[in-house]
C-alpha cells in the first residue's frame, strides 16, 4: 500500500478529490485513531468516505452494514471502478461465491467488506469474522443506516438491535454509527442500542443549500407544471405519489407525453421493481414515479428534481426523500403540491393505525407538514428547526425568499400570543389559544375559567388564519416550542420572555394576492440550470460517452463519473492526461481506465465546434394544456401497447403477460378506439376489415354476436373488436 505524508493525497490517489468536505477530515482522524463514532450527516453530505478512507490507511478488514443489497452492490462497484478492493456478501451469490470472497479476505485482498445485519450476525458468519480477527485483524464496524437501531427512528428495523453483540464479540473493534437524519432522541437511543463507548459525535447542518424548495398549489393544471419540471430539467428526477394507483396513472400520463418514466410500488413484482429501478439508476428511464416504498439506499447521484405530488406524511420523511436531489452537490429543485384532498387522505390512513398514541404522534407530524406547506417563512427555516438546528432565513434559494413578501412587525400581536399561552399555563395547543384570543365561547374555554384572563378576547381584529400564520412562525423562529409527544402543547422557552419584555421584535412575512403566486416565481436554481450553451453541448457528449462505458460494464453512470465532475471537464476542457488528472473526481485508477477516451473526446469536439456554435433549444410545439385533453390508457393496456410496438403477435404478448388472448385483444381494440399507434393492418387484413366495416354500418355496433351472424361463421368475435374499436373511433362525435 503506498504510503502517503498527508490525508490529502490519499483522498486524491483513491477517490480523485483535491479537498474534504466539512467534518470529513476529523471524523477520519478520529477513526484511525479507533474511537467510537456517531455520525449524523445529511444525504450528499459524503458520510461513506467517512470510514472508506480510514479502512484504506488502516490494517485488516473494515466490515459494513447495510441493510439493503441494491445499495451494497451500487457501492461496492463504485469501489472497484476506483481501483479499491471491496466485496459484499448477500444473497445475490451462489456458495461457491461466497467461499471465493472469504477466501480472498483472509488473503487481505479485500479491505471493505458488505453485509446485511442478518447474514453478520448468523451461525456461520460469526465463526468466520473470528478467524478474520485472528489471522488479519478487523479494522472496525460502519453501521450504515443507523436510525434503523431506533424506534423513534423513521424506518425501524428490529434486527439491527442485534448488532450490539459485535461490541461484547469484538470488545476493542471501534464502531462508527452513520445516518443522515436523527433527533436527540434518536441519537440516544443509536447509541445506548450499540453500546457505543464514548463516541465522537459528529453533527453535520442539515442544511442543503444546493435544492431549491418549493410548494405549489395543487390545481387542475398540476400535470402540466409537473411536466414543465421535468422537460426543464432533462435530466434524472423521482415523483412521489401516496397511493399506487397514482403512481400508475400518472407514469402512463407521462409516457404518452414522451417521457421515459417507469413506476414503482409494492404493488409490482421483486423482479419488475429491481428491474425498474436498475434502469432508472442507469439513466435507461429519466422518470421515476413511485410511492415512499423506492427510496433507502438509492445510490444515485445526479438526481436533479423530486416532486410530491401529493402531501408528505411527516416533515423528517420530506427531508430523507427530497434530500435524494442533488447528492452530487449540483442544484436541484425539490417540489410539493399541496391540496387539502391530500390532508384527508393521510388523515384516513392514520385513522386506521390502532394505536391511539401512534395516532396522536402521526396527527402532529401532519400538522407539521401542513405548517411548512403553508408557512411564509424561509423553508428551512422550518425544516431545519424540526432537527433542532437554528437557520436565521433568507436562504435565497426557496420560492419564500425569492417571492417578494412584505415583511410586517408583529411584535404586540406576539406578545399577546405569547403572554396568552402563560396565562393558559402552558396547557394547550395553538387552536385553544386562538380561540381564547379571539373571544370564542367555546365549553371547554368557559370550564377552564379562561374567559376571564385579561388575554381572553384581545385578538379579534385578527382572523383565526391570521393567528395561524403568527403561530406558525414563531414556531419556526424558535420563539415558542411545541410537546412532541403527539399532544401539541404549546411551551414557553428564554425567547419568548424576551419577546414578552420587549427584549426581541417580531416581524413575519405576510403574504399579498398574486395571480399565480408559485408560476411566477423566479428561482435562481433555473439560472443556476441555465449553463452556457457551448458548456452544455460538451457535457451531453460526454454524458454520452460516460453512458457507453457504463453499459458496456453493466453499471450506473455515475460510478464512472459523477455530474459534477464531468461539468468541470466540460468547463475546463483538458487536453492532456496531465491537465485531465486535476479535474476533481479523477484519481489515479480512473485516470488510467478512462483518460485517454474523455480526453479524444473533448479533443474532437474542439476541433469540430470550437465552441462557436450555439445549440438551438428546441420548444416543444404542443401546447402543455393538450396533455390533459389525452385520453390515458390504463397500466395494462400499455404494457399491451409496448409489446406490440416491438412486433410480438396477441399471443406471444398473452404468453409474456401470462393472460388469455381474449384479454390482449381487448387491450389492443380499446387502445385502438383510444387513438393510440396500433397498426390494425397488422390484426386484421384490409379486405377483412372493409367487410366487417360494411357490417357494423347495417347492424350497428351493441351486439357482436348479430354482426358474426351478419358476417358468418368465417369471422371471428376478436376481428369483429378490433374493427369496431377503429368505427368507434371514426365516428365519435
Amino acid at each position: 500500500m503506498p504510503q502517503f505524508p498527508a490525508l490529502e493525497q490519499a483522498l486524491k490517489h483513491y477517490f480523485g478529490y483535491d479537498s474534504f468536505r466539512l467534518g470529513q477530515r476529523q471524523i477520519i482522524e478520529a477513526a484511525l485513531q479507533n474511537r467510537d463514532l456517531l455520525i449524523i450527516m445529511p444525504t450528499g453530505g459524503g458520510k461513506s468516505l467517512c470510514f472508506q478512507l480510514p479502512a484504506l490507511l488502516k490494517r485488516g478488514l473494515t466490515v459494513v452494514v447495510s441493510p439493503l443489497i441494491s445499495l451494497m452492490q451500487d457501492q461496492v462497484q463504485a469501489l472497484r471502478d476506483n481501483g479499491i478492493s471491496a466485496a459484499f456478501i448477500n444473497s445475490s451469490l451462489n456458495y461457491k461465491q461466497v467461499l471465493a470472497c472469504e477466501q480472498s479476505i483472509l488473503k487481505g485482498k479485500t479491505k471493505l467488506l458488505y453485509i446485511a445485519p442478518e447474514r453478520l450476525l448468523g451461525e456461520r458468519f460469526l465463526p468466520f469474522l473470528d478467524v478474520v480477527q485472528n489471522e488479519i485483524g478487523i479494522a472496525g464496524f460502519a453501521i450504515d443506516e443507523a436510525h434503523c437501531v431506533s424506534e423513534w427512528g423513521h424506518d425501524f428495523r428490529p434486527e439491527y438491535r442485534q448488532l450490539q453483540q459485535l461490541r461484547y464479540r469484538y470488545a476493542d473493534v471501534p464502531v462508527m454509527a452513520l445516518t443522515a437524519t436523527a433527533t436527540e432522541r434518536v441519537r440516544q437511543d443509536i447509541i445506548q442500542q450499540l453500546a457505543l463507548k464514548q463516541p465522537n459525535i459528529h453533527i453535520a447542518s442539515f442544511n442543503r443549500p444546493n435544492l431549491y424548495y418549493e410548494v405549489q398549489p395543487k390545481q387542475k393544471n398540476t400535470y402540466n407544471q409537473i411536466l414543465k419540471i421535468i422537460k426543464q430539467s432533462k435530466s434524472s428526477g423521482i415523483i412521489y405519489c401516496l397511493s399506487r394507483n397514482k403512481v400508475d396513472e400518472l407514469t402512463f400520463k407521462l409516457q404518452h407525453s414522451g417521457i421515459k418514466a417507469l413506476p414503482y410500488h409494492a404493488g409490482l413484482s421483486n423482479e419488475e421493481r429491481a428491474s425498474n429501478q436498475t434502469r432508472f439508476i442507469r439513466d435507461d428511464v429519466q422518470v421515476m414515479v413511485a410511492t415512499v416504498a423506492f427510496g433507502m439506499g438509492i445510490n444515485k447521484l445526479d438526481v436533479r428534481f423530486v416532486i410530491h405530488h401529493d402531501l408528505p406524511r411527516n416533515l423528517e420523511n420530506y427531508y430523507q426523500e427530497s434530500g435524494r436531489a442533488g447528492r452530487d452537490g449540483e442544484p436541484a429543485r425539490c417540489t410539493i403540491f399541496f391540496g387539502y384532498g391530500d390532508r384527508k387522505t393521510i388523515e384516513f390512513l392514520i385513522k386506521q393505525k390502532p394505536d391511539p398514541q401512534e395516532q396522536q404522534i402521526a396527527s402532529q407530524q401532519l400538522r407539521q407538514v401542513i405548517n411548512y406547506a403553508e408557512g411564509t417563512d424561509c423553508r428551512r427555516t422550518i425544516q431545519l428547526s424540526y432537527f433542532g438546528e437554528h437557520f436565521p432565513g433568507n436562504c435565497g434559494n426557496c420560492d419564500n425568499c425569492l417571492e417578494s413578501k412584505p415583511v410586517e412587525d408583529w411584535t404586540i400581536e406576539a406578545m399577546k400570543f405569547l403572554s396568552c399561552v402563560a396565562r393558559c399555563q402552558e396547557r394547550f395547543g395553538m387552536n385553544y389559544i386562538i380561540d381564547v384570543l379571539r373571544g370564542s365561547g367555546d365549553q371547554k374555554i368557559l370550564q377552564n375559567g379562561h374567559h376571564q384572563l385579561s388575554t381572553y378576547g384581545i385578538g379579534k381584529d385578527k382572523s383565526v388564519d391570521e393567528w395561524k400564520m403568527l403561530g406558525r412562525s414563531l414556531l419556526h423562529q424558535g420563539l415558542v416550542e411545541q410537546t412532541t409527544d403527539g399532544y401539541p402543547i404549546l411551551k414557553l422557552n428564554p425567547r419568548s420572555w424576551e419577546v414578552m419584555k420587549r427584549q426581541r421584535s417580531v416581524s413575519i412575512a405576510v403574504p399579498t394576492p398574486k395571480p399565480d403566486i408559485i408560476a411566477t416565481a423566479k428561482s435562481n436554481l433555473e439560472n443556476e440550470l441555465r449553463k452556457a450553451a457551448e458548456v452544455e453541448m460538451l457535457f451531453e457528449k460526454l454524458r454520452s460517452l460516460r453512458k457507453q462505458l457504463a453499459d458496456a460494464q453493466s453499471v450506473p453512470p455515475y460510478v464512472v463519473f459523477g455530474d459534477s465532475t464531468l461539468r468541470l471537464m466540460a468547463q475546463q476542457q483538458p487536453q492532456t492526461l496531465e491537465e485531465f488528472k486535476e479535474i476533481s473526481g479523477v484519481g489515479a485508477h480512473k485516470l488510467a481506465q478512462y483518460g485517454k477516451q474523455f480526453i479524444a473526446e473533448i479533443r474532437a469536439y474542439c476541433q469540430e465546434q470550437k465552441l462557436v456554435e450555439v445549440p438551438h433549444q428546441r420548444q416543444s410545439q404542443t401546447s402543455l394544456a393538450d396533455d390533459i385533453e389525452i385520453a390515458s390508457p390504463s397500466y395494462t393496456q400499455l404494457l399491451t401497447l409496448d409489446l406490440f410496438k416491438q412486433n410480438f403477435t396477441v399471443e406471444e404478448i398473452a404468453e409474456k403477460r401470462n393472460l388469455r388472448p381474449t384479454t390482449i385483444t381487448n387491450h389492443l381494440a380499446e387502445l385502438i378506439e383510444m387513438n393510440q399507434p396500433v397498426d390494425l393492418n397488422r390484426l386484421v387484413p384490409p379486405e377483412r376489415q372493409k367487410k366487417i366495416w360494411q357490417a357494423l354500418q347495417a347492424v350497428g355496433v351493441g351486439s357482436l354476436t348479430q354482426v358474426c351472424e351478419y358476417l358468418g361463421s368465417s369471422y371471428t368475435y376478436d376481428e369483429i373488436k378490433l374493427v369496431r374499436g377503429w368505427w368507434r373511433r371514426e365516428n365519435r362525435s
